[in-house]
């Protein structure tokens, strides 16, 4: 995975492996004891969740989920989304769609002012410093991504781990 060339966020890849679906997850529920205080590992049918241990979680640690299915010719596909932990990444959600309504409602008073022929400077400020925050807000999901580089990348070894 190359975290850095990508302009997404949140990373998808996709893998194939010669191991069953049996073999994996057995793989991982062994995994599970031996990388406890580090790694939190989860599984359940045929999806698995990777996070950083309690005591190494920052704010910005990633999270690793594999989806596993049985491909016909024997192999196993691993489709995997990295990411931010779901908490932090549903409060960037929550803060961009506050934000989009925000800037809709001072566009549509700045509108409705521009027809009426009165002072509408003050809603273009605004709807000008909402384009800074909404470019702030993505710098600062680059910035904890780019800080959980490391950790993403101790992520990628255990699901190697798992998946070899």
């Amino acid at each position: 995975m190359n975290t850095e060339k990508n302009l997404h966020l949140r990373l998808r890849f996709y893998k194939t492996t010669t191991k069953s679906v049996k073999d994996i997850l057995t793989t991982c529920d062994i995994l599970k004891e031996k990388l406890a205080p580090d790694f939190l590992i989860k599984s359940q049918d045929h999806h698995i969740w990777i996070h950083v241990g309690v005591m190494r979680r920052e704010k910005f640690s990633p999270h690793l989920h594999l989806r596993i299915e049985k491909m016909e010719d024997g192999n196993t596909a691993v489709y995997g989304l990295a990411g931010p932990e779901p908490v932090l990444w549903w409060l960037f959600v929550f803060f961009h769609i506050i934000i989009g309504i925000t800037f809709i409602l001072f566009s549509m008073i700045a509108y409705s002012k521009w027809k009426l022929e009165q002072n509408f400077g003050f809603d273009l400020v605004i709807m000008l410093l909402i384009i800074g925050l909404w470019i702030s807000l993505y710098y600062i999901a680059r910035t904890f991504r780019k800080k959980g580089t490391t950790q993403m990348i101790e992520l990628e070894k255990v699901m190697n781990s798992i998946l070899n």
